[in-house]
């Protein structure tokens, strides 16, 4: 396919985010050109467009795919084929993923091509990277919705309990319930934890959360959201704290409240400092391990998620909100998001390309 295509993306950067034109992309041997059939707007595209990348990047990253033309060296997918994709999509040729780290194979976060240093799925069509292994088939019985909502708010989410360590009977703590902390809490729960203790404000995003397995809702407008942790527990500690929204004093009071040898681990995707004052280290004698990292990828992780929808465990389509039709509708739906914090009625927007 050759020509030039309509996007959206950074007009303007830091400022602006519009309709633009690029050139159709290139398949490669190993890849697929796909168009849209339905997307998701998220939280970190208006993030992207204010943090300055370059102007003509189409943006996006969150899609359900119809393959139109495939590489001479694929095998399992052809045009036509509708595929679950994920945010994430390695590059399985480099070595860093026989250490077990393919979001970085090629280099830190390369994984994460799409709306970084490669145009995103805001556009007609867009290139699946080696699609036999970035893509997978929609299990009988689920949506594209359910499979929209697996590319990167549930393996994001779930990935923040696998880097929390959570196990039976765990207490963990979830700071921020949009979606991909509704999906911690639907994760923690999944994988055994005992109590989930999930924090917000809005009212839509606590009734969801009970919904997907919190035993405690708190909010944080009542107080230092450690004192009403350490209240609800009689003095105690939780396991693990995974931050998912926040402001810069999010994960420094995550720090503060979590158990010597608890896990504290950052899912935001942060535009801002992180300050931690002393007091809450313990002097770092009190091993605490803090971490964060991008959402696995690739086409064994979205079956493996899709298998638990499938099975009845999980339904993320709880979170969708707002459903556009037609592709114009992509700026109604980057509206919400950029409003997101003022919005109580938003969690997830999605898009239908008709």
């Amino acid at each position: 396919m050759k020509g030039t295509m309509k996007g959206y993306g950074v007009v303007v950067p830091f400022k602006e985010f519009g309709l633009i034109e690029a050139e159709v992309p290139v398949c490669g041997p190993l890849d697929a050109i796909a168009q849209p059939v339905v997307m998701a707007t998220c939280s970190s595209d208006p993030h992207q467009v204010h943090a300055g990348l370059p102007a003509g990047l189409i943006l996006g990253h969150e899609v359900v795919a119809r393959i139109v033309e495939t590489g001479s060296m694929v095998k399992d997918y052809k045009a036509g084929d509708v595929v679950a994709v994920g945010a994430v999509t390695p590059d399985w040729l480099k070595i860093e993923g026989q250490d077990n780290l393919h979001q970085h194979a090629g280099g830190q976060n390369y994984g994460m091509n799409w709306c970084v240093f490669e145009n995103g799925t805001f556009a007609e069509y867009f290139r699946i990277r080696q699609v036999d292994q970035n893509a997978a088939r929609i299990p009988n019985g689920l949506t594209y919705e359910h499979a929209l909502m697996t590319g990167d708010m549930v393996t994001t989410g779930f990935h923040g309990v696998e880097l929390a360590h959570v196990t039976w009977g765990d207490t963990v703590v979830v700071m921020g319930i949009g979606p991909v902390g509704l999906m911690a809490v639907a994760g923690a729960a999944l994988r055994g934890a005992g109590k989930i203790i999930a924090i917000g404000n809005r009212p839509n995003t606590m009734r969801l959360a009970k919904e997907y397995g919190a035993t405690d809702v708190l909010n944080y407008k009542d107080g230092p959201i450690d004192e009403q942790v350490q209240e609800l527990l009689g003095g105690g500690q939780p396991d693990s704290c995974i931050a998912t929204g926040g402001t810069n004093d999010t994960f420094a009071r995550c720090l503060k409240m979590v158990k010597p040898n608890g896990y504290v681990t950052n899912l935001q995707a942060q535009t801002f400092d992180t300050e931690i004052p002393a007091d809450y280290t313990l002097a770092w004698c009190a091993h605490k391990h803090l971490n964060g990292g991008l959402c696995p990828g690739g086409r064994r992780r979205l079956e493996r998620l899709m298998a638990i929808m499938a099975a009845g465990r999980l339904d993320p389509t709880k979170m969708i909100t707002h459903r556009f039709h037609g592709f114009e509708h992509v700026m109604d739906a980057y509206a919400l998001m950029d409003a997101y914090p003022k919005n109580d009625e938003v969690i997830k927007p999605i898009i239908y390309f008709e």
